[in-house]
């Protein structure tokens, strides 16, 4: 378990959890000590007093799920557009050349700009939340997509012609190969960006999941809610990313695992 080949240790691991042990010291005992009222930042306990309330009383496992829910969904949806709108843009420089303006626009317009007009077109749905999901998604997905598919050698694209390979053949044995590691790249940063863009969505115009909470503790003066929502806006944002993480070493497993952590 040595450290050149990404293993995490024992002392990585206690060092680790040392420091997960002195924030939430200096969070529980420090903070009040610097004369921090409780209505701005609450200690631990009463998070986590506040955590059992919101479980018994406020459908908090319900609101964790509906959101947890939606990221997955978004992030599906906005990864595999990508996927397929940057390998049409890769194998296609007239397509690039004429779509790229309005990909490029698309991702310059802020994102919150259009959760509210979601909310117009579809009401008070689960719709806006993922569509904002997908914006944030589609374009880091898209844009490592695009790169790998360029960055093909095209004298092995000639070699492989010159066997008569098909171009179904082609795209599963070299351009799929050489555009997986950017892509699971991709899927890092966009298994994150979903969180943002759904908990985006449920601000402007959220019924529920936990941006409502958020929301509503803000309204009531609730700071120990707030924080609650954020820590459980983390841990599904964690998860998110471990998940992607697991299916990539599953999926690169003949690469070096050095080599999958640089890419």
């Amino acid at each position: 378990m040595g450290q050149g080949n990404g293993a995490i240790g024992t002392r990585e691991i206690v060092g680790s959890l040392t420091v997960l042990v002195v924030v939430l010291s200096f969070w529980e005992w420090g903070i009040p000590a610097l004369g921090t009222p409780a209505y701005i930042v609450p200690p631990v306990s009463d998070v986590a007093a506040e955590t059992f309330r919101m479980l018994a009383s406020e459908n908090l496992l319900e609101h964790t799920w509906i959101t947890g829910l939606t990221v997955f969904v978004g992030f599906a949806l906005g990864s595999l557009l990508g996927i397929g709108v940057g390998y049409a843009l890769g194998v296609s420089p007239t397509a690039e050349v004429v779509l790229s303006p309005y990909i490029l626009a698309l991702q310059i317009a802020p994102k919150v700009a259009f959760a509210p007009l979601f909310v117009l077109w579809f009401g008070y749905t689960i719709y806006p939340k993922i569509l904002v999901a997908i914006l944030i998604v589609f374009f880091p997905v898209m844009v490592n997509v695009l790169t790998a598919i360029r960055a093909v050698d095209p004298d092995l694209i000639n070699l492989a012609r010159a066997f008569t390979a098909s171009r179904w053949q082609i795209f599963r044995m070299i351009e799929v190969h050489v555009a997986m590691p950017p892509l699971f790249s991709g899927l890092r940063i966009g298994a994150t960006l979903a969180v943002i863009g759904v908990v985006v969505g449920e601000l402007v115009g959220g019924n529920s999941g936990l941006g409502y909470l958020l929301v509503y503790g803000e309204g009531s003066g609730n700071t120990a809610m707030v924080f609650v929502s954020i820590i459980m806006l983390t841990i599904i944002g964690i998860l998110a990313y471990v998940l992607v993480i697991l299916a990539e070493r599953r999926v690169l497993h003949y690469m070096p695992r050095s080599a999958i952590q640089q890419t």
